[in-house]
């Protein structure tokens, strides 16, 4: 018999806090649950025996991915696919959060999850394998992909740029890829509420499978960083002039796709939920971000 308990990998990063702050929630991370050391999978999950396995774990460092494949292979790829199998063994239901890198962001248009996927960084394709190990191994697995995820913990492009706020005159932020800016609480609301009918229906076959699940709304990383900026302002911190830069002016290892868009609509048709509009989510972020003791 399972336990009522939900396990939530991936220590003090942005989602797994996020659901930390819901009841039944139980985070692991390294060094007791750790993806280069794969016999620690098997036992944590054992050990707990929970109801749902959410897997907020994974190697997100996209540039430094290029250069050491072998680790984000671990832990994007063939670890969550050693979790799904342990998942299938118990008969525990898992979710697994997964990426827009998987695309190429070529489309011109919001992707759906049947479009195929043609990621250009090893990040990105370690997820795209990843997803699909997954589903081979536990069957009845849920995958969100989600992008942008931001909030008032841990590292994020919304807590860098309000930090970058106080400290200097200009900020230069790229305007030519665009996006679905996603606050990891209100990705953590849809996973509880995914995890609440699986609990009232039982789980159910057409449950399985990839689902897009991101902010409402899009914007660029230069819109991103004003909204942000801007909140942070009318609280009264520093405004500094922000300057839209091209890709091209800032070249990283790792190339990120131009427009990732994802379009939210299975979600909405199989569970009823999404993530709201980013833009309140951020101002809401950029407040609770300034009302932390330093």
């Amino acid at each position: 018999m399972h336990t009522q308990s939900i396990l939530v990998t991936g220590g003090h990063g942005q989602l797994a806090t996020a659901l930390s702050n819901h009841d039944g929630v139980v985070r692991v991370g390294r060094p007791d649950f750790d993806f280069d050391r794969p016999d620690t999978i098997d036992a944590v999950i054992r050990a707990h025996n929970p109801s749902v396995v959410v897997n907020a774990a994974a190697w997100t460092a996209v540039d430094a991915a290029e250069t050491d494949v072998e680790g984000a292979q671990r832990a994007n790829h063939t670890g969550p696919a050693r979790m799904a199998a342990v998942c299938r063994e118990l008969g525990i239901p898992l979710i697994h959060v997964s990426t827009d890198y998987v695309f190429s962001g070529n489309k011109g248009s919001p992707y759906v999850e049947t479009d195929p996927v043609d990621p250009r960084s090893i990040y990105g394709r370690t997820k795209a394998e990843g997803e699909q190990a997954v589903l081979l191994a536990q069957p009845d697995s849920i995958i969100l992909r989600t992008a942008w995820v931001y909030s008032p913990y841990n590292r994020n492009f919304v807590r860098t740029m309000v930090d970058a706020a106080t400290k200097r005159p200009t900020l230069r932020v790229v305007s030519d890829q665009i996006g679905n800016p996603t606050s990891a609480d209100a990705l953590a609301d849809v996973i509880m509420h995914i995890i609440r009918q699986i609990r009232d229906t039982g789980w159910k076959a057409e449950y399985a499978g990839i689902y897009h699940a991101t902010g409402q709304g899009q914007a660029s990383w230069y819109e991103l960083a004003c909204t942000a900026v801007n909140a942070a302002a009318s609280h009264g911190n520093p405004q500094p002039v922000m300057e839209a830069i091209t890709t091209a002016d800032w070249p990283t290892p790792a190339r990120r796709p131009p427009d990732a868009r994802l379009d939210c609509t299975r979600l909405q048709q199989v569970f009823g939920c999404a993530p709201g509009p980013w833009e309140p989510e951020v101002k809401r972020v950029v407040e609770k971000l300034l009302s932390q003791p330093a």
